[in-house]
């Protein structure tokens, strides 16, 4: 495809095919030759750019409304930025220029030594075959004008093609065809004209649209036209609708959902429109699908002289039957297909099936005449009985299938009477199917079957090598999607978060609606625990039609099996509001039908339940389900399966997560002391914070509990370290303190039993710090304390004139030695003085280098003078808590005491 001929020397600059006239700015132009609009894009030196190029240029050319030189000028750009991307190896700058009467393209590459040679009487451009030199005979053939302009770092190979001459106000005509053969429309067609602006949403929506769909203007303008698109979804494959919105033009059929719920096939022509500020938007026009002849473009035959190549050869044949260029996507190219072999046969609907990996069974991947929104994925066995007619493996005609009802089962119900169907094969092996029927009998017979052959012969191979291309990018999508579930599932062990992500993680990606049961125990029935719809308002509806029928039987066997439970509820309430709106008068009808039939319509397809195993024993199951009608594919199944089984883990997980929670819970209550008495005379306040998530106690402890002679034991200590193995000994020292103390044992008697206790525990004992007093109110309205500090920081205490000071000394901490000898003090708390005590979390608390400490701690307490015991409390954890910025490391208690002052009249 290069363009330079050996033995040729280059043109001059400005260079251009002697038989045309130049079409450079500084020409002479008619009024229809002034430049309108000008396009231009720069492609880097990669072989993937020739592709970019054509999208490009086409893109381009037909917004601009010259679908009539498309595929010429697709093709010229082609040869020219493959000569400068692969050849010449620089990037490729193209140039769209418009003009009233034609378009001018240009290609420029960075490599201007790079020869072109001139097409003279006395040079051949050699044989169309040969790399060198075909772009140029291309030019010539094809454009109205072309030529070669250099400059020091550029060289431009331009054309320009005219737009055919017309009659005024003809764009395309078709021949005069007799009445019965005109496409069959409804009493009245109609276009429902929606716009859509840069954001996506609805912008514009007129009347037709509303009776179409049955949505008022005022409820849809504003929202996203993806959120009432039936697109067909498969993970990693496919253009979305959000892309075909932003295409210059696009045409094809999807479905909108209609505010009763069901699914509208419509056939659509989108063209992208800017306003006068220059803000793009689309303009969608629809019908139904059946009446797509309102919309459909017509194909463009191919011109007499270019049906056969230069060199005398015939066309692909494939590019023949599926047309210039070929779709690059599997569901394109299959609309294509069955779209084409309709108009090959003046059929009225047709069908391709593609075989499964067994060949066992035939998947519906294209349709077109009939609802494909029922039939799409749907399945049917290859072989069906014996003979030609029982298998897809052979071709078949059907001359009026009301005399063999069933033979087609895809065709049931459709209307059609005649059916011609052949098998796809690749190197022997079936691969599909390719059926075109039609309403009337007998328009069939063997000649039609040798013609729908060929053709399939001819796009067999294509359309296995895009299926294989498309299961190439599912898996790789079902990879990605799996990984990202896997993730989300192992952030979390709150097991409502949990089923929560395994309904989103399916919804809408492989389902329309997904309801999850769980199952306690063995002896437990299954209990609907969640419930989603990819329409919120259609949830509650689900939930209860759910909630009237028995849950799907708990099988541990892998694998999907249909649940038509579902189905036939929902069927049944349909009915059921259908008979009862007859029976009630107009005037008191309300909106109980409405959404019964709504509910009725979203869960009327194919569902599909998925046992969660985990651990061998069947915790709850998966539910899956479609629309009205509609079927899973199995690609998305067999993702669902490998869903299920990593969501059954997380949620088991969640499970065992929470009941050890639970326990730990419990146990951890336990070891918290109960209600605390009321201390006559006495304010007491207690703030306790356990260090580590989840821990509601830890090594730190404190008690407040009565003892004989109308006096009141307390403590405040701290186990050496945190967790459920200090927690152990806080629970053997906080219950071994109130039975001696209540035994009526001393202060020091009661420590030094309980050091013998800590250090009976052998390996499993820790050292600890105890503060431990007997409180006694007074008459006189003070409070007389015996304390004994064994190793814990010093109480201190605050006087009603702002002085601090400790009120104990500090003695051998528990669990160390055998013989302790320890001695209790006296303390008297006189009206308006606090007792503060606190644990070393409290006095080590850090912040880098510095250590808030007992002096810091002294200073904060110095500023409580005239509070109540709350409130000195909450100020001293304030300041511990601002302390540093890091959540703490250690457990921290505070117990503060505080005798009121008397009250004054």
């Amino acid at each position: 495809m290069g363009l330079t001929l050996p033995g040729e020397q280059p043109p001059a600059s400005g260079a251009e095919h002697p038989d045309h006239g130049s079409l450079d700015p500084a020409d002479n132009r008619t009024r229809s030759s002034v430049i309108t609009a000008r396009a231009a894009h720069t492609f880097e030196p990669v072989g993937r750019s020739v592709a970019a190029a054509r999208a490009f240029v086409r893109d381009t050319l037909q917004g601009w409304g010259f679908g009539d030189v498309v595929d010429d000028a697709v093709v010229l750009t082609s040869e020219l930025v493959t000569n400068a991307v692969v050849h010449a190896g620089t990037a490729a700058e193209v140039v769209c220029l418009r003009s009233g009467d034609g378009v001018r393209i240009e290609v420029a590459d960075r490599y201007p030594e790079r020869e072109i040679p001139l097409q003279s009487s006395g040079v051949s451009m050699g044989s169309p075959d040969r790399e060198g030199g075909r772009g140029l005979q291309l030019c010539a053939a094809l454009a109205s004008r072309w030529g070669v302009e250099y400059s020091p770092a550029h060289k431009h190979v331009w054309f320009r093609l005219d737009l055919p001459e017309r009659q005024v106000g003809t764009r395309t005509a078709g021949p005069s065809v007799s009445t019965e053969l005109l496409p069959l429309a409804d009493e009245r067609v109609r276009v429902a004209v929606i716009q859509i602006d840069s954001e996506g949403a609805v912008s514009a929506w007129n009347d037709d649209a509303q009776e179409l769909f049955g949505y008022p203007a005022k409820q849809i303008i504003g929202k996203p036209l993806t959120d009432y698109a039936a697109w067909p979804h498969t993970p990693g494959t496919s253009t979305g609708i959000a892309e075909a919105l932003r295409l210059s033009r696009w045409e094809g059929s999807y479905g909108i959902r209609a505010a009763d719920g069901r699914v509208v096939p419509v056939y659509a022509s989108h063209l992208r429109v800017r306003d006068p500020q220059g803000e793009p938007s689309t303009v969608c026009l629809l019908v139904r699908d059946d009446e797509r002849a309102v919309l459909a473009t017509p194909q463009r035959g191919a011109a007499p002289e270019s049906r056969h190549r230069a060199d005398g050869q015939g066309t692909d044949p494939f590019e023949t039957f599926i047309g210039s260029p070929a779709p690059d996507d599997l569901d394109g190219l299959l609309q294509r297909t069955v779209e084409r072999s309709r108009d090959m046969l003046d059929g009225d609907a047709a069908f391709l099936l593609l075989a499964t990996d067994d060949e066992t069974e035939l998947e519906v991947r294209a349709t077109t005449g009939l609802p494909s929104a029922r039939q799409r994925f749907a399945r049917v066995p290859v072989d069906t009985g014996s003979g030609r007619y029982g298998t897809a493996r052979m071709p078949a005609v059907h001359e009026d299938l009301s005399a063999v009802p069933g033979a087609v089962p895809l065709l049931n119900g459709t209307g059609m009477r005649s059916v011609v169907t052949v098998p796809l094969k690749v190197e022997g092996r079936l691969t599909g199917s390719l059926g075109v029927a039609a309403e009337g009998a007998g328009r069939y017979s063997n000649e039609e079957a040798l013609r729908l052959q060929f053709a399939a012969d001819r796009i067999a191979l294509a359309v296995e090598s895009a299926r294989l291309g498309e299961l190439e990018r599912l898996r790789r999508g079902s990879l990605s999607f799996l990984v990202e579930a896997s993730d989300l599932l192992a952030g979390t062990l709150d097991r409502d978060q949990t089923l929560a992500l395994m309904a989103q993680m399916t919804v809408p990606t492989l389902a329309t609606w997904c309801a999850v049961y769980t199952i306690a125990d063995t002896a437990s029935e299954p209990y609907l625990s969640y419930v989603l719809h990819e329409d919120e308002e259609r949830i509650d509806g689900l939930k209860a039609l759910l909630g009237r029928i028995d849950p799907p039987e708990p099988v541990p066997t892998p694998g999907a099996r249909i649940w038509p439970a579902p189905a036939r509820a929902a069927h049944e309430a349909a009915l059921e509001a259908s008979v009862r709106s007859l029976d009630d008068e107009p005037h008191h009808l309300g909106s109980g039908i409405g959404s019964t039939l709504t509910t009725a319509a979203s869960v009327g397809g194919e569902t599909v339940v998925l046992p969660l195993v985990a651990r061998n024993r069947v915790i709850g199951m998966l539910v899956l389900g479609k629309p009205s009608e509609d079927h899973f594919r199995q690609e998305n199944l067999e993702l669902a399966e490998d869903l299920s089984r990593r969501a059954a883990l997380a949620l088991d997980n969640s499970r065992l997560y929470s009941e050890r929670m639970a326990i730990s819970q419990s146990l951890q209550r336990s070891l918290l002391p109960p209600d605390m008495p009321e201390v006559p005379g006495v304010e007491v306040e207690v703030i306790y914070r356990a260090a580590g998530e989840g821990n509601e106690v830890g090594g730190d402890f404190y008690d407040l509990f009565t003892i004989p002679d109308g006096a009141y034991g307390f403590a405040i200590g701290d186990v050496c370290g945190t967790g459920p193995e200090a927690a152990a000994v806080t629970g053997l020292a906080r219950h071994a303190l109130r039975l001696l103390a209540r035994e009526g044992y001393s202060g020091p008697a009661v420590l030094e039993r309980l050091n013998n206790a800590i250090l009976d525990e052998g390996e499993r004992s820790r050292f600890l710090t105890l503060l431990y007093g007997e409180l006694r109110p007074q008459e006189d309205g003070s409070a007389l304390l015996k304390v004994v500090c064994a190793g814990h920081p010093l109480p201190l205490r605050l006087r009603q004139d702002g002085s601090v000071e400790a009120a104990a000394e500090p003695q051998p901490l528990l669990g160390v030695m055998d013989d302790l000898e320890l001695y209790e003090q006296t303390v008297r708390l006189e009206p308006g003085d606090v007792l503060l005590c606190v644990t070393d979390g409290i006095t080590e608390r850090r912040e880098g280098s510095r250590m808030l400490g007992d002096d810091g701690l002294a200073e904060v307490l110095k500023g409580c003078t005239g509070l109540t015991a709350g409130a000195v409390a909450a100020r001293v954890m304030r300041a511990v808590e601002r302390f540093a910025a890091d959540s703490p490391s250690d457990d921290m208690a505070i117990l503060t005491m505080r005798v009121p002052e008397p009250q004054r009249n």
